[in-house]
């Protein structure tokens, strides 16, 4: 379906793709398909004991044969009752299993990539191509193309019936059926618009009931209560109207459906009325066809959704396909993953141990969507142990530098060397495994604190997590929350503070005893108390480690091995604080500023 909604040529090529997820379910397919075929045909059937018996039995006044007759009836009934149940339940189970595979293939995926995708790719977007998109494949490979093979193979046992037992009737009934094919086909492709607008609507009032709960706070402190109100009330009042539309749409096609089949039983009472009365044909015969024109026309309309689905889907097709077919800005050579192993399969026996020497050796990097370079042959050694502090305004670009260190991002040319080696060398996993970082606002993980501890080091026993929590000061902060270890944190952590997050991420990097140490202006969200907690912590954590602390409070970098000054995405100063401050630059600039800055805000507060 086009973006305006019109329907396209029908197209198949997204189809293919999809079918390699059906692969362990193939022989169970073919047997559904052998079952729907085998259920059409039944079901064609029955109309002809109708006949048997009307012709037969009531016409002849005899009772003769009618015990074959009703065991055959009663086989066939039995034959088609254990064939729903069992196509029904494959249908079921075979929905759960192609959405369980296509969401942990899509998931697995996205593990994957590098940081630029998700960058470039909105949550919600992501969201909807693992969730939404898997789950509309699942539901046409299971239920929808078994609809078409019912309703298919119905439609061709019923006409093969009706021309082999009347030409005549067989022509008028599927002249008629045409007819409101076409006239159905013509409604259904503006219900599909109507859907379209629908569903669209109902997305921007997910997003706005959303926006109500997560921004309670500044709704309520900017008195936009009412605002928001005549937001979501015209919004719902669009969605209400549209879907009003839609469902008139949708009945009428349903009372064209029912006209035509009424016309139809009609014309063949008329017309095989007609014919009885000269002896042309006989009652059984026109019960037959009387059944046939009334049950034709629902399976006629099966077919034509199912081919409107498959047009409708490809957009899912194609962007599932698109995501797994992206390919990461950062990945491992074969030969680098033939010796240390991937993500999923990792070969830590052949993983050396990480000292912690960093050095980037002419290094020049643009973002994969940026147009400028936000290094430019830039050169420094880090020994393994020392510090690194990363300093500048808010937006600078003072990420960078750690995202190639932690190979978020590959260098543009040049090397990022570790413990003198090229990171690409060695697999993502092996260095990712010997990094801490600890967020400006940490993820908590929904669960116990002992399992958002454990995340970095699964293997950690209780008594090694309190002694990181007690290297972190925040020993006592667990011990006093209700259930200590076994206490949960809420979603994202809902039920601790900032600082408290902060600390226990400083734990739980601790835990997972990392060579490389990345802060992310740790202290920057909370109190001077939490602060001067946090900082006695880094200096617990970085200790023996190689750290790269990106700062906004300059108080906690002064004792820094290399001070690197971020301007407008360029490092334009480099060196010790002593160092810096004597060159009376912008590293001087920033300090003061954020000293004079502090000294009127304590003077201010007496």
């Amino acid at each position: 379906m086009s973006e305006n909604g019109k329907i396209k040529h029908l197209k198949w090529f997204g189809i293919p793709r999809v079918l390699p997820y059906t692969k362990p379910y193939r022989k169970r397919m073919l047997l559904m398909i052998l079952l729907g075929i085998a259920s059409s045909l039944v079901d064609s059937v029955y109309p002809l004991f109708n006949r048997q018996v009307i012709d037969g039995n009531i016409a002849g006044k005899t009772l003769s044969g009618i015990g074959v007759l009703i065991a055959a009836y009663l086989l066939v009934a039995a034959f088609q009752v254990w064939n729903n149940y069992y196509t029904t339940m494959w249908c079921s189970r075979m929905e759960l299993y192609l959405n369980r595979d296509l969401r942990n293939a899509a998931f697995n995926h996205l593990q994957t990539l590098s940081f630029s995708y998700f960058n470039q790719n909105s949550v919600g977007w992501i969201h909807a191509r693992v969730m939404s998109d898997s789950g509309r494949i699942g539901e046409l490979i299971s239920w929808q193309m078994m609809d078409l093979v019912w309703s298919g193979s119905y439609v061709l046992c019923v006409l093969t019936v009706m021309f082999f037992t009347n030409l005549q009737l067989a022509f008028l009934t599927l002249a008629l059926a045409v007819l409101a094919s076409v006239l159905t086909a013509f409604c259904r492709r503006r219900l599909i618009r109507q859907n379209r607008k629908v569903r669209e609507l109902n997305s921007q009032l997910s997003g706005d009931f959303n926006e109500g709960i997560t921004g309670v706070r500044a709704i309520k402190t900017l008195n936009a209560e009412k605002r928001m109100e005549g937001e979501f009330e015209a919004h719902l009042g669009e969605m209400e109207r549209t879907g009003v539309k839609a469902a008139r749409t949708s009945t009428a096609i349903g009372a064209l459906v029912s006209m035509t089949s009424a016309l139809a039983l009609a014309l063949v009472i008329w017309r095989g009325g007609d014919m009885n009365a000269q002896g042309l044909m006989r009652i059984g015969t026109l019960s037959v066809f009387m059944s046939y024109a009334i049950s034709i026309m629902d399976p006629l309309q099966n077919c034509i959704n199912v081919l409107t689905a498959l047009t409708g889907i490809q957009a899912n097709i194609e962007r599932f396909t698109g995501l797994m077919d992206t390919v990461s800005h950062v990945t491992d050579t074969p030969e680098v993953i033939a010796k240390y192993g991937d993500t999923f399969s990792p070969k830590r026996e052949n993983w050396e141990e990480l000292k912690g020497d960093v050095e980037f050796r002419d290094v020049t990097f643009r973002y994969p969507d940026g147009e400028e370079n936000v290094l430019e042959h830039f050169s420094l050694k880090v020994p393994s142990g020392s510090s690194v502090a990363i300093v500048g305004e808010t937006g600078a670009g003072k990420t960078t530098l750690v995202n190639l260190v932690c190979r978020f991002y590959e260098p543009t040319a040049g090397q990022v060397l570790i413990d003198g080696r090229d990171a690409r060398e060695r697999s993502q996993l092996w260095l990712h495994s010997n990094i801490g970082y600890v967020l400006q606002t940490p993820h908590l993980f929904s669960g116990t604190v002992r399992e958002n501890l454990r995340y970095g080091r699964p293997d950690a026993t209780d008594a090694e997590i309190w002694e990181a929590l007690k290297l972190v000061n925040a020993d006592q902060l667990v011990r006093d929350m209700e259930g200590g270890l076994d206490a949960n944190v809420g979603e994202g952590g809902a039920n601790l503070s900032t600082g408290q997050r902060q600390l226990l991420s400083f734990a739980r990097a601790l835990l997972a005893d990392p060579r490389i140490l990345v802060l992310d202006e740790a202290t920057s969200s909370v109190d001077t108390v939490t602060e001067k907690a946090i900082q006695e912590a880094i200096e617990r954590v970085t200790a023996g480690r190689t750290s790269f602390m990106i700062a906004h409070r300059l108080s906690t970098v002064v004792d820094a091995d290399t001070i690197l000054c971020v301007r407008d995405g360029k490092i334009v100063e480099r060196g010790t604080h002593r160092e810096l401050m004597g060159k009376k630059g912008y590293y001087h600039e920033l300090f003061t500023r954020q000293y004079e800055g502090l000294a009127v805000e304590m003077a201010a507060q007496g």
